[in-house]
């Protein structure tokens, strides 16, 4: 990569690694909160579920904001205002209090994924790395969001704790405004300037988005919708699936300072180590995945990646009776092969938009991922509660399944 590439790809990093480690230091957070605020479980988790609501649903608006007045611009105002969430935090005096602070970094960070995404897809000419790089940065963040925010709660107040994890971000906005780059290197001599393209009005937004979506672009928007079942059901249950495993797989194995007579007991969960581990192996899946849409065209890459997601899950369960070794390996190569396949998805994505919608294309596919893909832990939720674990693994390994025949069919008409 040229000096370019890694300016932008630096900048990309901070910004994704960022928003995944405050999406996932709430969780932490609201164990305090619970106690504090002496509020119920369900009330606590309805209000943060405003916030994660409004981080899919802004992707398309934030779209279109980033085709009209650029990447760099909404990247720096993503990272403002997620700083500016946590300092409002550490004046919540109440539930109020959080959830004006959630939904300021709801809003805030629902603009990233379409500014960082199209920012790499214009202005990187080492495409494939540059999504590669961007999604080991993003699972850093998810995997360190919860132990960095967990250590700092070792030795500071929580109120404390949100303003030291704010800092990181109102720097990187300063910093994103200053670093030179080319946001549109990667297009060639005919590019048009960074932002300025996007609709003003309603009709405009009509005719863009006819535009956009070509029978092709449809297709990409119905495997990515598909894809996101897969990945948000998996997320969602596969910590509490993984702890059932390992409690059938290794039994009185658990290390005797976590056994059920110790004090220290409630605060192991062998399957929530396991899942941490899953995550952190999914950064090498990013690399490789990137690296491939250098060499390969990625809508096909894609359909591999997507087959391989369903032969995971169908194997899944056989691979949990083999014992200990047989869940350790499948959870190695399933938190490998589903992180490989995101910038596959983001690289068809790209491949199939235009340059000058390409902020309104992330939108659009960004939300059917958070969105669409929401229901995924609705579905498999139904599944787990009705049926037995392998109808919850056979209903995943459907939804990638559908995926990759709407993949085959993207492959052979483009």
């Amino acid at each position: 990569m040229d000096r370019n590439d890694r300016s932008i790809v630096g900048y990309v990093m901070v910004g994704h690694g960022l928003v995944h480690l405050y999406e996932l230091s709430v969780p932490i957070l609201m164990t305090i909160w619970l106690l504090e605020f002496s509020v119920t479980a369900a009330v606590l988790g309805t209000t943060v579920a405003v916030g994660y609501g409004l981080f899919g649903i802004g992707a398309l608006p934030g779209g279109l904001l980033v085709d009209r007045y650029g990447s760099r611009a909404l990247i720096a105002l993503c990272l403002a205002g997620m700083g500016l969430s946590f300092v409002v935090l550490r004046f919540a005096s109440g539930i109020a209090g959080i959830a004006a602070a959630v939904s300021l970094w709801g809003i805030s960070a629902s603009v990233y994924h379409p500014a960082g995404l199209t920012l790499i897809s214009n202005g990187v000419k080492r495409r494939g790395r540059g999504f590669a790089y961007h999604g080991m940065a993003g699972n850093a963040g998810i995997a360190g969001g919860p132990l960095a925010t967990a250590v700092l709660l070792l030795f500071f107040e929580w109120r404390v704790v949100v303003v030291i994890l704010a800092v990181p971000a109102l720097v990187a906005a300063v910093v994103g405004l200053l670093v030179e780059f080319d946001p549109t290197a990667a297009l060639g001599s005919d590019a048009q300037a960074d932002g300025g393209s996007g609709p003003t009005t309603i009709g405009g937004f009509a005719t863009e988005t006819r535009r956009l979506f070509t029978a092709a672009f449809l297709l990409v928007f119905v495997v990515v919708s598909l894809n996101g079942l897969y990945y948000r059901g998996m997320v969602t249950f596969l910590p509490e699936l993984l702890g059932e495993f390992l409690d059938s797989t290794i039994g009185d194995v658990t290390p005797g300072i976590f056994a059920a007579d110790s004090p220290f007991a409630e605060t192991f969960d062998a399957g929530q180590y396991l899942y941490a581990g899953l995550l952190t192996i999914g950064i090498g899946g990013q690399y490789l995945g990137g690296r491939l849409t250098d060499r390969i065209e990625p809508d096909r890459g894609l359909v591999v990646a997507l087959c391989c997601l369903t032969a995971i899950a169908v194997g899944f369960v056989p691979a949990v009776r083999l014992g200990t070794w047989g869940l350790l390996a499948a959870s190695v190569v399933l938190g490998f092969v589903l992180f490989a396949t995101q910038p596959l998805s983001q690289a068809t994505i790209a491949k199939y938009s235009l340059p000058d919608s390409r902020g309104l294309s992330f939108g659009y596919t960004y939300l059917a991922i958070f969105g669409i893909g929401a229901l995924g832990a609705a579905i498999i939720g139904t599944a787990r509660t009705y049926g037995t674990v392998s109808v919850v693994f056979a209903t995943m390994a459907s939804f990638s399944a559908l995926s990759a025949l709407v993949a085959v069919r993207l492959v052979f008409r483009g």
